[in-house]
């Protein structure tokens, strides 16, 4: 592999927000180090940044438990790859995205190797697999994290001081609001439905955000489309619901112009949070997958919105209680009780001064890795 000048950072993102993050914190990295240069596994965001991409995400993400067995030998063959390239490479550090079905397998491989590793984003270990903790720690050594709660649990329950950097996207959506041009969807006023990215999970909860529209004519219903799910999967559940229609990579444009919301947990009930929409987080599993969740999730929400607050901000309806009636209740408070829309207003200022204390979270994390280096 040829040999480059200049510090040279390998970085792993197996997801897209990961790529979306990875590249922003790429374009903050270039500002401090011009000549710096990134060979990574990311997706088109990445790239665009200036990484030479190796693997896209989408060849990478395998979710639920029958996938990833179904595609263990695929998962093995891009660990060892990855390994090889990281040693012809010869990084300067390694930058590993969230991700940590494989990115904790390479970062004890590669401290093994000598490597320095940094850690941007970390593993939801406050919620489940808090085991992994002690392997963590002894092979990362910097850990970047997003959420504020993250610093305090690290240090106080595993005696390790990792940084807070503020929540990405933050900025992500400012710019978003400030600078993306607003293509108009409907004359309605307009309720978001984002019931989720995997085709299992959505047959579950669309069918039930849905039947709510019936009782809300004056209002358009907009389905955010998953990429990579075919049209013909949403013109067929969308049949027969004369006010409900969907838009396919428009999330951002669609919450910018939505009065409402129904999301399913999340990154997107934070997002949601924080285009200021009043939302109602819905969640829905099979019997066996809900009950083994309750079993090893050890948390008290299961949105980043009201665990961030640390207290119930936006409604949960979960399993059972997800049921069009309910819905439409707290659908009704939301867009038209004007006590309830104050109350979550101020929490959601509250939530994004609580995410935007540190300032740019790219360029946060950006600095702290270049003066660990140079350290």
């Amino acid at each position: 592999m040829q040999q480059l000048a200049g510090t040279k950072y390998y970085i792993i993102a197996g997801e897209a927000s990961g790529d979306l993050h990875g590249s922003n914190l790429i374009k903050a990295m270039k500002v401090l180090q011009p000549d710096a240069h990134f060979r990574a596994w990311g997706g088109d965001k990445m790239q665009e940044a200036g990484a030479t991409l190796v693997k896209h995400y989408r060849d990478l993400a395998f979710m639920g438990f029958i996938e990833v067995v179904m595609n263990l030998r695929t998962i093995f063959k891009n660990l060892a790859f990855c390994k090889e390239d990281i040693l012809a490479y010869k990084p300067d550090a390694l930058i590993l995205v969230d991700y940590p079905g494989f990115n904790l397998r390479i970062a004890k491989w590669a401290k093994e190797q000598g490597i320095r590793i940094i850690y941007y984003i970390s593993p939801q270990v406050w919620a489940w697999k808090a085991n992994r903790v002690k392997m963590m720690k002894q092979c990362i050594d910097k850990m970047l994290v997003i959420l504020p709660f993250e610093k305090d649990y690290f240090r106080d329950k595993w005696n390790w001081e990792v940084a807070y950097v503020g929540h990405p996207l933050v900025n992500v959506i400012d710019d978003a609001i400030n600078n993306k041009p607003l293509e108009k969807l409907s004359d309605k006023p307009v309720v978001a439905l984002l019931p989720g990215s995997r085709k299992q999970e959505i047959k579950v909860k669309l069918p039930i955000m849905l039947q709510v529209a019936k009782q809300f004519t004056g209002y358009q219903f907009i389905v955010a489309k998953a990429p990579g799910l075919d049209e013909s999967f949403y013109d067929e559940m969308l049949k027969g619901y004369n006010n409900v229609s969907y838009v396919s990579n428009q999330t951002y444009n669609l919450l910018r112009q939505s009065t409402a919301a129904l999301v399913t947990s999340g990154t997107a009930t934070l997002e949601t949070a924080l285009f200021g929409v009043p939302e109602v987080v819905c969640y829905k599993g099979s019997p066996i997958s809900y009950a083994i969740a309750k079993r090893v999730i050890s948390i008290k929400y299961i949105s980043l919105v009201n665990l961030i607050m640390d207290k119930p901000v936006v409604k949960e309806l979960i399993q059972h209680e997800l049921t069009p009636e309910n819905i439409t209740n707290e659908l009704e408070a939301l867009l038209h009780n004007p006590q309830r829309k104050a109350e979550l207003a101020n929490d959601y200022k509250a939530l994004k001064d609580l995410l935007s204390q540190s300032g740019n979270a790219s360029e946060k994390a950006a600095k702290l890795i270049v003066d660990f280096l140079a350290a």
